[in-house]
């Protein structure tokens, strides 16, 4: 779930800025380091002067040693310069040197044992000892095995039949008439999501059919309380079925990490189950949402998600079909990375009835956003819609996207830490400072400000598993 609107933060720093534009990247990684505008706008600022400083004062010293050496070089001589009519006959005689049989004069204007020296290498600027990693052109991965290949996500095509992924994506369109727009603060204005989202949960906790586990939850999301969540839909409850198989079928390939949800096998014996899910409808090209990591205030670390999108054309991965949504990832590089490579972006063309699974490690070192786009086919449902079943289908411009998710136990929003303002924390993953993706650091942060008048504290605490009471993990459980 998107957070803030990337491309908006990036235009209120360089609206702020009053040094050069440093670049888009350097904006965005800032950003991701710094966590909110003004704090990025005051380190570009700062790395800008000490860059400038060190810059001049290099060249200063650069220029005055070589010029100096090249001066100094020179045995100072208070004779005075040569006449006119004097270096007119020195220069024919040198001239005539060049005849056989005519003497030959010394060139009295070069010293002795010191050669001539050119200029412009000593003018030259000296070539830069630090090579900055090559950038990388975004890369479209169009097909599941370069999914799987460049990213810690993989991609799985027509995973519903073909009228059950019709009838749902009816269902839902239907529902969004009624599904609202995230807002918050941002700084002095109130800003809002360009698309509508929905909350649903499960009436069972998908470990042991509990129907009681929502009575008490009060989830928050952007510094406020939500409202109280639908339940699923038969219809998703039966897509939901056909998303776990697939999901736990990819987990049992992969390793699994320290801290991670070990899985209580349920009823069904499965590890993963889908408690709630949070529902986005993009209508037509226009509307999107910028980079973000989704927060894991109730996930927990290395989260598993399932995105499954529904609304688009059929099979994008044959240049026939035309133009369709595209899911776009970009890593943050770790800090003692930044100097030997560069982030790369990955787009991902989305088909109808296709399900993306951003698995661990995927929110602690990628972000990823639905960029706005100028043209978009439109979708074309192979069914009619279950209450016009007389009617043609009727084409469509929108995008529906339903993220599977499960709420852990040991994240219930009862053991969330609160802040200096009294408002409940968010869990953030340390982006910049992973090491090898199983050491990774969290911290609880304030985010009353998206909802306060923009107004926080400073409160952050490293989430400490053992010493908050948080329950097993792959580590505790092997």
């Amino acid at each position: 779930m998107s957070e803030v609107d990337t491309e908006t933060l990036i235009a209120m720093v360089t609206s702020l800025l009053t040094v050069p534009y440093p670049g888009h990247d350097v904006v965005l990684d800032t950003l991701v380091e710094c966590g909110d505008v003004q704090a990025a706008v005051a380190f570009i600022e700062t790395k800008y002067s000490q860059d400038s400083s060190k810059t001049n004062n290099a060249k200063r010293k650069t220029s005055r040693s070589d010029l100096t050496k090249w001066i100094v070089s020179q045995p100072a001589s208070s004779s005075k310069p040569p006449s006119l009519k004097k270096r007119r006959d020195m220069n024919s005689e040198e001239r005539d040197s060049t005849i056989p049989g005519l003497h030959t004069i010394k060139d009295t204007t070069r010293i002795p044992g010191n050669p001539a020296v050119d200029l412009m290498s000593v003018l030259r600027p000296p070539p830069t000892s630090k090579q900055s990693a090559p950038r990388l052109p975004p890369l479209t991965l169009s097909n599941p095995s370069m999914v799987a290949q460049h990213t810690p996500c993989t991609l799985h095509l027509s995973v519903l039949p073909a009228d059950l992924a019709c009838e749902l994506f009816y269902t839902m369109m239907d529902l969004s008439q009624s599904w609202k727009r995230n807002k918050w603060w941002l700084f002095d204005r109130i800003v809002e999501s360009p698309h509508r989202t929905a909350f649903f949960v499960r009436r069972t906790n998908g470990v042991d059919n509990n129907e009681s586990w929502q009575e008490a939850a009060q989830y928050w999301y952007n510094g406020r309380p939500t409202e109280v969540p639908e339940f699923f839909q038969d219809v998703m409850e039966k897509a939901c079925g056909y998303v776990e198989n697939i999901v736990n079928d990819e987990m049992q390939k992969r390793e699994r990490l320290p801290m991670e949800w070990p899985g209580r096998r349920g009823v069904d014996g499965q590890l993963w189950h889908a408690n709630v899910a949070a529902s986005n409808c993009y209508e037509g090209g226009n509307e999107s949402v910028g980079f973000h990591s989704d927060q894991l205030t109730y996930l927990g670390p290395y989260p598993t998600i399932a995105s499954l999108s529904l609304g688009q054309n059929l099979t994008p991965w044959h240049p026939s079909t035309g133009t369709t949504r595209t899911f776009r990832l970009r890593e943050v590089i770790p800090s003692d990375e930044i100097g030997s490579r560069c982030a790369r972006t990955f787009n991902i063309p989305l088909s109808h009835n296709s399900l993306t699974i951003m698995h661990a490690t995927c929110q602690e070192s990628f972000k990823h956003s639905i960029p706005s786009q100028p043209t978009l086919d439109l979708f074309r449902p192979l069914y009619p819609h279950p209450g016009k079943q007389s009617s043609q289908p009727e084409p469509s411009n929108c995008r529906i996207n339903i993220t599977f998710r499960f709420y852990r136990p040991d994240f219930q929003p009862k053991s969330t830490p609160r802040c200096k303002c009294g408002v409940p924390t968010i869990l953030r993953p340390d982006m910049k400072n992973r090491h090898d993706g199983k050491t990774d650091r969290y911290w609880w942060v304030c985010y009353a400000g998206a909802q306060n008048d923009g107004r926080g504290c400073n409160f952050w605490r490293v989430m400490d598993m053992q010493a908050e009471g948080r329950g097993v993990s792959v580590s505790a459980n092997p």
